[in-house]
């Protein structure tokens, strides 16, 4: 009963600021048949909930068979529904990173256009979030596709993301979740990141959670995701868990394979010494006579390459935060209250 008290006074707060309390982003690619029954869910479930305080944002991500004039079609009748058009297709992630910076709601809630996610889960998300949770990522517990091609990758991908990042979600694939803005508003997506988005959202200490949601069988179309974006999602995976662990100190990582490369050639250089001088019948060779001296060659210099690429990147990353006044850290609030400059001593200093 808290929860919705809680819910129900922010929301009163929202409208009388002529604001809307939630913002829907719905990335849009070719779905038009899909976008007539969806706007009319969506409809239904948000203005019973929140009546006049949502916005419906509809991302065009550059559809080619009619989806943008149907989308135009809406706004005349439908004071909710912002659509925002791309000149070609850029992908879920371009779309999704389009939508945050549209959003005005205080809440974020994104949602595939395919009909596939239930918009009825999306007040459930949100009473959840106003649990105290940051993000509410919705499970796809009873998935309605293909066991092959989908769900066995899905699942193994997203065992293997909670793995490297520690952040452990059933269905990371899932676009149905619920956002606060604020933690969402300044994150920058690139390549296929928008499933990664919890883990963003993790590296700045925001608390996460999951709930399972109705899942619903295609009606129209095709999936437009396969088994070619699996090297993708990997390689981003790779990237996300180096941002994560090594973004403000990129020398461990450089730095540590080139110690280990310079470690590793010890070893060479020590059996080309033995081999040279060992007294044992049919053991002696001279150093021309192994590749052990190339290989301690190369190993010493491709060590200490890797350790001046990480002395280089600790400059580049140093130069990234002081040259655009950005913080090492996220402030939450301070006890008692205090003004705290959102400025660098960098901004300062040329301020005065």
């Amino acid at each position: 009963m808290a929860t919705v008290d809680k819910t129900a006074t922010t929301i009163e707060a929202n409208i009388a600021r002529s604001g809307p309390y939630v913002s829907v982003i719905v990335p849009v690619f070719n779905e038009r048949e899909s976008i007539p029954g969806l706007h009319a869910e969506l409809t239904e479930v948000l203005a019973s909930h929140w009546e006049d305080a949502y916005e419906l944002i509809f991302i065009d991500d550059g559809s080619t068979d009619g989806s943008s004039e149907l989308l135009e079609e809406f706004i005349p009748s439908d004071p909710a529904v912002v659509v925002v058009h791309f000149r070609r297709n850029f992908g879920q992630t371009a779309a999704m990173t389009a939508g945050f910076a549209t959003a005005r709601g205080e809440v974020v809630v994104s949602i595939d256009a395919d009909l596939q996610n239930d918009p009825a889960d999306i007040p459930a998300l949100v009473s959840r979030l106003e649990e105290g949770y940051d993000v509410v990522s919705g499970w796809r517990k009873d998935r309605q596709d293909n066991a092959l091609t989908r769900t066995l990758p899905s699942r193994c991908a997203n065992w293997l993301i909670g793995k490297l990042t520690g952040v452990t979600l059933h269905d990371y694939g899932c676009t149905l979740k619920a956002y606060r803005r604020q933690v969402v508003a300044d994150i920058r997506l690139y390549g296929e990141m928008h499933r990664f988005i919890p883990v963003y959202v993790h590296m700045q200490g925001g608390a996460i959670t999951e709930m399972p949601v109705h899942h619903r069988a295609r009606s129209f179309g095709q999936s437009k995701y396969g088994l070619g974006r699996i090297y993708k999602v990997f390689l981003d995976l790779l990237l996300v868990k180096f941002l994560a662990s090594y973004a403000s100190k990129p020398i461990y990582v450089f730095g540590g394979f080139g110690l280990l490369c310079l470690a590793g050639a010890v070893l060479p250089v020590g059996l080309a010494i033995f081999f040279k001088f060992t007294t044992l019948p049919g053991w002696q060779k001279d150093f021309v006579e192994t590749p052990l001296p190339v290989l301690a060659a190369v190993l010493t210099l491709v060590g200490m390459l890797a350790i001046l690429q990480g002395l280089l990147a600790e400059m580049l990353m140093r130069t990234y935060y002081e040259s655009q006044g950005k913080r090492p850290y996220v402030l939450k609030k301070a006890s008692p209250s205090q003004d705290l400059e959102e400025t660098s001593p960098l901004e300062r200093s040329r301020d005065e």
